[in-house]
């Protein structure tokens, strides 16, 4: 069987893992522990992941800039101290698959669409009623890595 593995990097990042058939196995937000887990779990088996290649944007400050980038090197490490191949995906062309643009919302939506049973999965926390925008492109870059790597 073959693994795909999303990862949204940014701050409220997450990571998701997929099968062929589309059943959700993993889907977290950010934490070290966490994507070291998933990371080390899945490198093992026959997977291929898609990282968001994303670079800082105009307004950000010098603090959130240095952070995500610091983020973004430490799951490039991760994957490669596993032995995880993976690519590197610009949000544009992940996101022309799904015919998205860089509304969030239309992101919650295609992926509400695309995994009906992902349920209350989208919400941050048990107490939330908001989905998750990370969650959902995570899912969705998953889902790109299983259509496209």
């Amino acid at each position: 069987m073959k693994y795909f593995i999303g990862i949204d990097p940014g701050k409220s990042g997450a990571i998701a893992v997929i099968t062929e058939e589309r059943k959700i196995l993993e889907l977290a937000t950010f934490s070290k522990e966490a994507y070291l887990k998933i990371i080390g779990l899945y490198s093992r088996l026959d997977c291929v992941c898609c990282l968001e290649h994303v670079a800082s944007m105009p307004g950000q400050g010098v603090a959130s800039t240095f952070c995500f980038g610091e983020n973004f090197g430490w799951i490039q490490g991760a994957l490669e101290a596993n032995g995880c191949s993976y690519q590197l995906v610009r949000p544009r062309v992940w996101k022309k698959d799904f015919s998205l643009n860089d509304s969030k919302q239309l992101s919650t939506e295609a992926c509400r669409r695309l995994f009906p049973d992902v349920g209350d999965r989208l919400h941050k926390t048990p107490k939330s009623k908001k989905d998750d925008d990370g969650l959902a492109e995570a899912l969705l870059m998953a889902e790109y890595a299983r259509r496209r790597l």
